[in-house]
C-alpha cells in the first residue's frame, strides 16, 4: 500500500502494481531531463494544466525508479497504465504535489 505521508503514490504498470516516490535523487535526476531547467517551471505547468506526455512519463518514471521499478523510460512510455493517460497524469501530478507538502501543511493538491 503506497504512504502518501512519505509521497508514495501507487499505479498499476502493464498489470503490476508499483509504488513511485519522488525522493531528492530521483528529483535531482528529473531536473537534468526537464525542457524547462527547473522543477518549479514543471510544478507550474502542471498547475496550470499546460503539462506534455513527456512530462507525465518524466514524473513516473523519475517516481518508479526511486522506488526500484528496472524498466527504461522508453519502457514507460509503451506501457499500459491502468487508467490510461489521464490516469497517469493525475498520479504524476498527485506525486509532484505530495513531494512538496509537509504532512499536515496542505492538502497536497497542485
Amino acid at each position: 500500500m503506497a504512504n502518501p505521508h512519505t509521497g508514495e503514490i501507487a499505479l498499476v504498470v502493464n498489470g503490476e502494481r508499483c509504488l513511485a516516490k519522488l525522493t531528492l535523487g530521483a528529483l535531482a535526476g528529473l531536473e537534468t531531463r526537464l525542457e524547462t531547467g527547473s522543477l518549479m517551471a514543471l510544478v507550474e505547468r502542471f498547475e496550470g494544466g499546460r503539462f506534455s506526455a513527456s512530462d507525465v512519463i518524466s514524473l513516473l518514471y523519475a517516481g518508479l525508479s526511486a522506488c526500484g521499478w528496472e524498466g527504461a523510460e522508453a519502457d514507460l512510455a509503451e506501457a499500459e497504465i491502468e487508467g490510461g493517460p489521464m490516469q497517469a497524469a493525475r498520479l504524476a501530478a498527485r506525486m509532484l504535489a505530495v513531494a512538496f507538502v509537509v504532512p499536515g501543511e496542505g492538502d497536497g493538491a497542485l
